[in-house]
Parts: structure tokens; sequence; C-alpha cells
């Protein structure tokens, strides 16, 4: 088990806000364990620390989301992102960020100046494990034109797609990395924020990028950056990897997802944020109804094919279950079934028109049920036979490609019966529900 970490002892930052162009101090201090990343406006008097996190996030189109921005006690401390990046990169959990004005320095417009001093100044563990926030299920949305993937991984792992095919110089980007210390400062801390000539001049326009110039922002006109060389070939999607990570951040701890992202903005990843802390409470909520005791008593996740062929008989072309994301023993089960156009039954099945027979979305969630039954210990090697399937109900048709999940729960059980409710879901959507029972026996019977 990771254990969380803060800072060994207090550094400190000097430079001027990108947009306001005005000189800011920044200190970070060692933080107490669980305190999370806290930050403070040493200008303002009586001023307490407000935690980094998305409930803090104000916004501000007037720079074409081109921030993120906390609300700091009707303060504000802008430009947050490429500090928290690199807290979220190097695995820092608990941070005190004292800033001398509204914004946060530019440097060199990329976050390895933090890097580099963080790790000079060194890296201390802490009593206590480190707590994530793991993706259970994938999520997928479509925001404004933007596209955002996530799927469960044990780490941390960023692919980000840019694309600006009516550019010479950016046109189509790609970029993917696992973040740990080591990829995060040597490939991602270095990237330098960009726009294009356009948009600086937009901005300065509107009395924006006071504090940039063509060393700490890469500004893009015909085939190469004004007045610099790149550090990447692929820099500018770098630094969309390296903003995503920081806003990443705020969800308030570590998160453990493969996130693939296509156009995304601060706006989007702050979205994807909020996103992501819903499906955690919905899912918390669910196992506090299904279970008085702590969700994690008694649950045994990621159960994959081969544990699920050890309790139930069923084999192909038969077995409707690829994987059990929960077991309750007794209680509940969430399991998985990956429709694919090449399963059997949709040779004969509407040909040409392809859904999945709805007796068979029924018979997944019957051996989900049969998984619950018959991992108890008094019922392992026995067999779980259809008695009865009452309330069936097909409320949206099931296409190859789509995951089918599959959330059961027990409603009554005796030593040779059981009586199980299910419900199917393909995303958010409730494609089917029934109450099954069941016979159990022996398999000499």
């Amino acid at each position: 088990m990771e254990k969380q970490r803060t800072l060994k002892s207090t550094i400190e930052f000097h430079g001027v806000g990108v947009h306001r162009g005005t000189p800011v101090s920044v200190k970070l201090s060692p933080a107490e364990v669980g305190a999370g990343i806290l930050f403070r406006r040493s200008d303002i008097t009586e001023c307490q620390f407000v935690k980094a996190s998305v409930e803090n996030v104000t916004t501000t189109p007037d720079v074409m989301g081109r921030q993120t921005t906390l609300g700091i006690n009707g303060a504000c401390v802008f430009t947050v992102e490429h500090l928290m990046s690199c807290l979220n990169g190097l695995k820092i959990d608990n941070c005190h960020v004292e800033v001398s004005g509204d914004e946060m320095p530019v440097l060199d417009g990329s976050a390895l100046e933090y890097a580099r001093k963080i790790q000079e100044t060194g890296i201390v563990e802490q009593d206590a494990q480190r707590q994530f926030l793991s993706v259970k299920e994938p999520l997928y949305l479509n925001l404004g034109g933007t596209i955002t993937i996530v799927l469960p991984s044990d780490e941390l792992r960023v692919s980000y797609t840019l694309n600006y095919d009516n550019h010479p110089s950016l046109g189509h980007q790609f970029a993917t990395f696992t973040v740990d210390p080591d990829s995060y400062i040597n490939e991602i801390a270095p990237a330098r924020t960009f726009c294009l000539k356009e948009e600086a001049e937009y901005l300065r326009s509107k009395g924006y990028g006071k504090g940039a110039n063509f060393e700490n922002t890469l500004v893009f006109d015909g085939s190469a950056p004004i007045q610099n060389t790149l550090r990447f070939s692929n820099e500018a999607c770098r630094h969309k990897v390296l903003d995503l990570i920081g806003d990443l951040y705020l969800i308030g701890k570590p998160l453990k997802a493969h996130i693939i992202t296509f156009k995304t903005g601060h706006q989007q990843n702050v979205e994807i944020v909020r996103r992501l802390m819903q499906m955690e409470q919905q899912s918390n909520k669910s196992c506090e109804k299904s279970n008085a005791q702590p969700c994690s008593s008694g649950v045994q996740k990621e159960m994959d094919v081969t544990e699920i062929m050890k309790i139930l008989p069923h084999r192909y072309p038969f077995l409707l279950v690829d994987r059990i994301l929960e077991l309750e023993e007794g209680k509940r089960a969430v399991g998985l079934k990956n429709v694919t156009m090449n399963d059997y039954f949709f040779q004969g099945h509407f040909p040409g028109h392809p859904v999945m027979p709805g007796v068979l979305i029924v018979e997944a969630m019957a051996q989900v049920g049969g998984v619950i039954m018959l991992s108890k210990n008094e019922n392992k090697g026995r067999l779980a036979f259809f008695m009865s399937i009452d309330s069936a109900k097909f409320r949206k048709p099931v296409y190859p490609g789509d995951q089918l999940k599959m959330e059961v729960e027990v409603l009554k059980v005796r030593s040779t019966t059981g009586q199980c409710s299910g419900r199917a879901y393909v995303g958010d959507k409730l494609v089917c529900e029934a109450e099954v029972k069941f016979a159990i026996v022996d398999r000499n019977s």
C-alpha cells in the first residue's frame, strides 16, 4: 500500500502571473496527514486555507477557458493547474500553498521548475495510506464537441489527442503516458503552455496575457513557434496532458483510471472531475443501501472468468458473464457481459438487425445470481436451477458493442431455494429487470 506524502521542508517560487502580469510569490509547506492540497491568499488578512477541490472551482469565461481558478473565501487564485499537475505527478498528497496575489506565477510556462525544486528539497512519507478514487466502470462524455472516455485501470494513465488540422505547425498530435514521478518530470513537466498568434492577440485586446512572452509561451504562427524552439515535437499535446493531470487532482485524492480525451480544455476537465465524483458517490450510496456494514466488508472484487467457471457449470456458448465487479457473499453481486457481434446468437436472431435476445439477458442476470448463491461455502459444488421468472420487463434493446452491467440482489434464501432481483444496464440506461427463483441441488441429484 502506498503511503501519503508531503514536502520535506518549505519551498518558495517567484514570478509574474501570465494574464495579469503582476509579481507574485508562492510558498509551499508541509501539511499534515489527510489535509490534501490547501490554498491561501497570504496578501489578504485572516484568509483561511481552502482545499483545492472541484467544489471551489470558479468559472472565468473571459479568458476563453484557458485556466483553472479556485475561489478562496470570496477571493480567487487564478491558473492553479500547473502546480496542481506537479503535485499530482510527483504524488504529493498534503501541501499548504500560500500565494501573495490572485494568480500563480507562470515561470517558464511549464511545471518543470516546480518539479525540480520539489525533488531537490525532498519528499517524505507519512504514517497513513493514500486514498484513491478507483474507476470501476467505463464513462463516456461528449461535451461541446470534445470527447472523453474513462476506463478502469490500476494506475493513472492519460491519453490525449490534439487536433488543429488547419494549422501547419500543430496539426494532429497524440500523447499517452502512465503517470508516475519519473515519467512526469521527464516527459510531461517540461511541456510549456501554448496558443495561436490570433488567440494571443485576442487575449491582449481584452487585457489578458500581460505576463506572457515568447519565452514562457509557445505562440504558433505558420510552421513554428515565434522566437522559440520546441522541447518535444508534440509539446503542445504534452502540455494538454499536463493541464489535465492538474485538473484531475481537483478530485481531492489521486485517481486510478485511464483517461482518453479528444480536444478537452479546462472547462471539460473540470466537468470530467465532477462526473467521476458523482459516480463514486452513487457507488458508495448503492453499497450502503445493500449492506449496513462497511462496503469493503465481505466484498470480493474483480472475479475473472476463470474464477466464475469454478463456481458456475456453464461454458461457451452459454456462459454469459465475463467478469464479476463486486461480490458480497450471499447478498449481492455486479457482473459484466461484453456483447459482441461474435456472440453466437446474433447469427439467427433478427439477421440484419442484431439485438440480444431478452431471454438471454434474463439468463445473464440469473447467472450472476447463481454466482451469489453458489459462492457460499455450504453451496460450493452444487447447481442452481431455474424455478420461476417473475416481473420480467424489457426496457431497451441491447446491441453488439454494448456492455451489459447486471446488478443482482438476494431477496430470500433457504437451504434449497433462493430468490433474486436483477437489473441490467447499458451505461446508465435500464434495459431489463426481473425476479428469478432457484432450486439449489447437489450435482448428483
